[in-house]
């Protein structure tokens, strides 16, 4: 990020107040910056130098407690060109793939830049993401959200804009990278070259929005005898009200997002133990296709308007960051 994750605020920090009635305010620090209110003014200044977790009063004696933005929370309001993906669904990579400080993680698509903050996150300075992204809006808003929250571009990530099954057999050597993540409609597309791209014991993870896309990319990657046994979850998440003994679930949650559905990379020429199973339906006519449209699955198009706008609002914010972190590089 701009600023370091704890200590005093600084110059180029972003902060995150939380206001009267609990309405939450994003803001980058600078000297003299303000935040306007209908509840009165509060200055920038008041709060550099200030300990994460401070409450300060602006001009209408209004309070405001201060903290540093979790990653969580940036990725649930920054800018979106394509749907995020969400903290609970990232975790859940995170761990099913076992992306560790140094690994070479290759994902597509990048969408709005969400999971990239994560794994960027995991893999550590000595790591390297490579991010495929068909759309060049969609990659231009992930750069700039990815810019906004980290204050300048990782140098150990690359964006390639275009599609994987043709890029990547250039973008990395056979047998070079340690885990993939693939949030696409038709991953199935990709798990030929992604099993080439992969070292042996590598993970594929498949992040997709219906049964019908699961069962598809399961059978596919059983079919190819080049992994093994496919697993697969869905993870929801139940906030719980916890006020004296007034226990009880919230009454809203979030539930399905997405299924998981990984499996490794086998050795070369090594075969698969047999896994005996019940028949099942495993292959798909051309009307079987239509089941994994972006309608028939519920995924909205964006206008291209509307993306010009998101477009706009990431690299603004980016821009702001950036002049921040000059500054603040500036002052010290």
């Amino acid at each position: 990020m701009t600023g370091r994750p704890s200590g005093p605020f600084r110059v180029g920090d972003r902060v995150q107040l939380t206001g009267p009635k609990g309405r939450l305010h994003t803001v980058t620090l600078r000297e003299d910056g303000e935040l306007h209110t209908h509840h009165g003014v509060l200055r920038h200044a008041a709060l550099i130098g200030l300990p994460d977790g401070s409450v300060v009063a602006n001009s209408g004696g209004h309070e405001y407690l201060a903290l540093r933005p979790l990653l969580r929370d940036f990725v649930m309001s920054m800018p979106r060109g394509a749907a995020i993906v969400y903290p609970k669904d990232a975790a859940q990579i995170l761990a099913e793939a076992d992306v560790f400080p140094g690994a070479t993680v290759v994902e597509a698509g990048v969408g709005s830049g969400a999971l990239s903050l994560w794994l960027l996150r995991a893999v550590g300075d000595e790591g390297r993401l490579i991010s495929f992204e068909r759309r060049a809006e969609f990659a231009d808003v992930a750069r700039a959200n990815v810019e906004t929250f980290r204050g300048a571009e990782p140098g150990n990530w690359t964006v390639v804009v275009g599609d994987l099954v043709e890029q990547l057999p250039n973008a990395v050597e056979p047998a070079s990278v340690d885990r993939v993540v693939l949030d696409m409609l038709a991953p199935w597309e990709c798990i030929d070259v992604v099993a080439d791209a992969l070292t042996p014991g590598g993970v594929v993870v498949c992040y997709v929005a219906t049964a019908t896309q699961l069962s598809r990319v399961a059978e596919y990657i059983r079919g190819t005898g080049l992994f093994t046994e496919p697993d697969a979850n869905e993870t929801m998440v139940r906030g719980w009200h916890v006020e004296g003994l007034a226990v009880r679930p919230d009454h809203r949650m979030v539930a399905h997002t997405g299924f998981l559905i990984w499996a490794r990379r086998l050795a070369p020429g090594a075969v698969p133990p047999e896994v005996k199973r019940r028949a099942s339906k495993s292959s798909y006519g051309d009307e079987d296709v239509e089941l994994w449209t972006p309608g028939a699955v519920g995924d909205r198009e964006i206008t291209d308007k509307n993306l010009r706008k998101r477009v706009r609002e990431a690299q603004k914010a980016a821009d702001g960051a950036r002049i921040a972190a000059d500054a603040a590089t500036d002052d010290t």
